[in-house]
């Protein structure tokens, strides 16, 4: 596992806090922020996200919409890959190329989703310079009511790539 630096850290912190996140939602992502998005807690080993289940959340048949449980679950892996391109000249590009969700049960309440695989991006960054090409990275996110029901389970493939100086 590597060593996060100054910059990553201080990335990590605003992600951490809730005043700080919320206003990131709101001026990047105002759907995230009108969803009621959080990250509940982010560490080098994992990150959990949640979403409630409220109104606007809500599909016809009275559970959480699978959008956006999908953005929610999306943020539980995109937090380790916005930290590990932090900071490096030529700059990392970080995009989404594949993605695969599974339903078991309808979300009728909170939904936490829980990426245990954070260090990896920190060696797809690695990998992405070292070799100057793009470099492919799945993880893999569960989401859970506060009961512990698994309603759902997406894996994300992202790309990273260093960008020509």
């Amino acid at each position: 596992m590597f060593a996060i630096n100054s910059k990553q850290q201080k990335l990590k912190r605003k992600l951490s806090s809730t005043f700080k996140f919320r206003l990131y939602l709101l001026f990047n992502l105002p759907i995230g922020w009108l969803a009621g998005m959080k990250i509940i807690d982010l560490t080098e080993k994992h990150c959990i996200t949640g979403v409630p289940f409220k109104w606007i959340n809500k599909n016809p048949f009275k559970s959480i919409y699978f959008a956006v449980q999908s953005m929610t679950a999306e943020l539980s892996t995109a937090t380790a890959c916005m930290v590990a391109i932090q900071d490096h000249q030529p700059s990392i590009a970080l995009i989404i190329v594949d993605m695969k969700g599974k339903f078991h049960k309808r979300a009728t309440g909170r939904v936490f989703f829980t990426c245990m695989h954070q260090g990896q991006a920190q060696d797809a960054v690695a990998r992405a310079i070292a070799s100057k090409k793009a470099q492919k990275l799945s993880l893999k996110t569960i989401g859970k009511m506060s009961d512990g029901t698994v309603v759902s389970e997406f894996t994300f493939t992202w790309s990273f790539k260093q960008r020509q100086s």
